[in-house]
C-alpha cells in the first residue's frame, strides 16, 4: 500500500505525522483570530473574551492527563482518532450553537479536549515507531510545525469569515482534524504498548519523581504561559495599534500579521532544538527564555509606533516564543521513562496548557483593570504580565 511505503521510513514517517498534526490544529486559532469582532458582537468585557480564550486551554488541560496517560495502555492511534472527532465536534457546534460568552466557552473547551488528545498523543505515536537517535530531531519538527497549523488556522479563519461569516470559518475548520484522523489510523501500524509497572490513570507522582524530566516540564509551562498567552491576544493588539495609526489602515491586515508572525516559529523551534543539542539545553534554554520575555515586554510598549516596528519585532517575538519549545519537550522525552512516557506527556502537556487557560484570562484582567484596550498603558503591563515570567524563569529552574 502506497501508504505505508510512505510512512515506512522514518523521514517518511515524520513527514506524515507532521502533516496530520498541522491538519488537526486547523480549530486551534479560530477564536483568537476572530476575537474582536466575536467581542464587539456579544458586548463581552475583555476578562470575558479571555475566558472565552482560556477555556480552550482549560478544556485541554482537564482532559490531557487521561487521553495522553491511556497512550502507556492503550494504541495511541485509537486515541487520537476518537480525540481528532471530539475537535471536529467542540468547532462545528461553536458554528451552529454559540451564542455568547458562556456557550462559546462550552465548545472551545471541546475542541481544546479534542486537541488534547491529538497533540501528544501523535507525538507519542511518532515517538514509539523511531528509534532513540531518531526521537529527539522528530519531536523538533512535530513541536515545530505547531506553528504551521496556527498560521494556517489564523488565515483559514480571516479569509473565510471575510467571505461567508464567522460561523462558516468555525465550522469548515474541523475539517482539519477529521483528516488527521483518518490519516493517524489509516498510516501508523498498530502497536502494542509495552507492560509496565500498573499504576493509577492519574497518579502523576512517579512523573514528579523524576528530577531530570521535571525541569523541563515546569521549563514548559513558562514558556506556554508567555506563547499562549501572547497569541490569544496579537490580534486584538494590531488592531488596537492599527486604530491609532495616523497614516490610515496598515498596508497589512491585523490576521496576515498574525498568521506570517507565526510562519517565525517552526524555523526557530527547529534551530532551538539544534543549539540545544550541540551547546546543551541547560545554556540555551535559560538564555531563550530571558531574550523572549524581553521582548515580549517592549513589544507592549509599541502600540504608537509605526506599523512596521510592530510587525518587525512581532516576528522576532514569535521566533523567540519558540525558540525553546522543541529543545524543553524534547528533554522531557529523553529524560523520561519509556514505560511512563505518555504519563510524562500528559503531565508536561497538562501544566504547559493549563498556563495557556490562565495567562489569556489574566491578559485580559489586567487590561481591565488598567483602563481597557483602548489604553496603550493598559496594554504595556498586560504584555509584561506575560514577559516577566521568561525573565525570571532561569533563577527557579534546573534543567540538565
Amino acid at each position: 500500500m502506497a501508504i505505508k511505503k510512505i510512512t515506512g521510513t522514518p523521514v517518511g514517517l515524520i513527514a506524515w505525522v507532521c502533516t496530520a498534526h498541522v491538519a488537526s490544529m486547523l480549530c486551534y486559532a479560530i477564536y483568537p483570530t476572530l476575537l474582536p469582532q466575536l467581542q464587539r458582537e456579544w458586548g463581552a468585557s475583555n476578562s470575558a473574551a479571555g475566558l472565552i480564550s482560556g477555556m480552550f486551554f482549560a478544556g485541554y488541560m482537564a482532559s490531557v492527563p487521561v487521553l495522553s496517560g491511556l497512550t502507556d495502555r492503550v494504541d495511541a492511534r485509537r486515541v487520537y482518532f476518537f480525540s481528532s472527532l471530539l475537535c471536529a465536534f467542540g468547532s462545528l457546534g461553536f458554528a451552529l450553537f454559540a451564542q455568547g460568552v458562556w456557550t462559546a466557552s462550552l465548545f472551545q473547551g471541546l475542541t481544546g479536549a479534542g486537541i488534547a488528545g491529538t497533540y501528544m498523543p501523535g507525538l507519542k505515536a511518532l515517538t514509539d515507531n523511531l528509534g532513540d537517535r531518531a526521537q529527539s530531531r522528530a519531536v523538533s519538527f512535530y513541536t515545530a510545525v505547531f506553528g504551521f497549523g496556527a498560521s494556517f488556522s489564523i488565515l483559514l479563519a480571516g479569509a473565510i469569515a471575510a467571505a461567508l461569516g464567522w460561523r462558516w470559518a468555525f465550522a469548515l475548520s474541523a475539517l482539519g482534524p477529521l483528516a488527521a484522523g483518518l490519516m493517524i489510523l489509516v498510516g501508523l501500524p498498530r502497536r502494542r504498548p509495552p507492560a509496565a509497572r500498573r499504576r493509577a490513570l492519574l497518579d502523576m507522582r512517579p512523573v514528579l519523581a523524576n528530577r531530570a524530566a521535571r525541569g523541563y516540564i515546569f521549563g514548559y509551562t513558562l514558556h506556554c504561559w508567555e506563547l499562549l498567552g501572547s497569541r490569544s491576544w496579537m490580534v486584538a493588539f494590531f488592531v488596537f495599534s492599527e486604530s491609532l495609526a495616523r497614516g490610515g489602515p496598515w498596508p497589512w491586515s491585523p490576521v496576515l500579521i498574525a498568521a506570517i508572525a507565526n510562519l517565525f516559529g517552526p524555523g526557530a523551534s527547529v534551530l532551538g532544538n539544534e543549539l540545544a543539542l550541540r551547546y546543551g539545553r541547560n545554556r540555551v534554554v535559560p538564555v531563550v527564555m530571558v531574550c523572549s520575555g524581553l521582548c515580549t515586554c517592549l513589544f507592549g510598549l509599541l502600540s504608537g509606533m509605526p506599523w512596521y516596528a510592530i510587525v518587525a519585532l512581532s516576528f522576532v517575538m514569535l521566533g523567540l516564543h519558540m525558540g525553546d519549545s522543541s529543545a524543553l519537550t524534547s528533554g522531557m522525552v529523553v529524560n523520561s521513562d519509556p514505560g511512563m512516557r505518555g504519563a510524562s506527556m500528559a503531565l508536561h502537556s497538562m501544566l504547559g496548557f493549563g498556563a495557556g487557560f490562565v495567562a489569556p484570562l489574566a491578559f485580559g484582567a489586567v487590561l481591565d483593570a488598567s483602563g481597557g484596550n483602548a489604553s496603550p498603558t493598559a496594554w504595556m503591563l498586560a504584555y509584561a504580565s506575560l514577559g516577566l515570567f521568561g525573565v525570571f524563569a532561569p533563577l527557579f529552574l534546573r534543567l540538565r
